[in-house]
């Protein structure tokens, strides 16, 4: 079995990813946490410039690294709410995360396992689709469309905007 590059660079992305999950979600200061978050988001649009999906990737970057990841950081910097991040965790909520996270594992794995999708091939990059194709399926209603995600991410995006308003406004 002979190893890739491509492969090689698959690992070292997705090893990436999961360190600085676990560091966005365990440091104790918040903008430290903000840019863990945004170097998985930028990994993950890595991954997405591995698999040969340059539309995915480009608005990974745009969509989420670009926007989400900077109002989090202007709403943190407004508020300087790292004070208020010095509660200690009892041991019962760390049983509990523990617990919960054994069985997200579990589950995710029971899912890769039993549907096969390590067993695909990585797709090449002959394949890929015009920008007129990707127009037609984002914004059209029918099957195997995606208007309502379209839709919902730019909610998403309205919610973050907001959000980051309110937090930045004096009372």
């Amino acid at each position: 079995m002979d190893i890739t590059l491509q492969q090689v660079v698959f690992y070292v992305v997705a090893v990436l990813i999961m360190i600085f999950s676990v560091m966005t979600v365990t440091t104790k200061h918040m903008l430290r946490s903000a840019t863990y978050l945004l170097i998985v988001l930028f990994s993950t649009a890595m991954l997405y410039f591995i698999l040969d999906y340059t539309f995915l990737g480009a608005a990974q970057i745009i969509v989420y690294a670009g926007g989400i990841v900077v109002l989090y950081v202007f709403s943190i910097l407004l508020t300087r709410s790292d004070k208020n991040l010095n509660a200690h965790l009892n041991k019962s909520k760390v049983a509990a995360a523990a617990i919960t996270a054994i069985a997200g594992g579990a589950i995710m794995l029971f899912c890769i396992l039993s549907h096969g999708f390590v067993a695909q091939v990585v797709p090449t990059g002959d394949d890929e689709l015009s920008m007129e194709v990707i127009g037609q399926a984002l914004m059209g209603g029918g099957k195997y469309q995606y208007l309502l995600p379209f839709e919902a991410v730019s909610m998403l995006l309205l919610a973050c905007m907001i959000g980051g308003i309110v937090i930045a406004r004096k009372k």
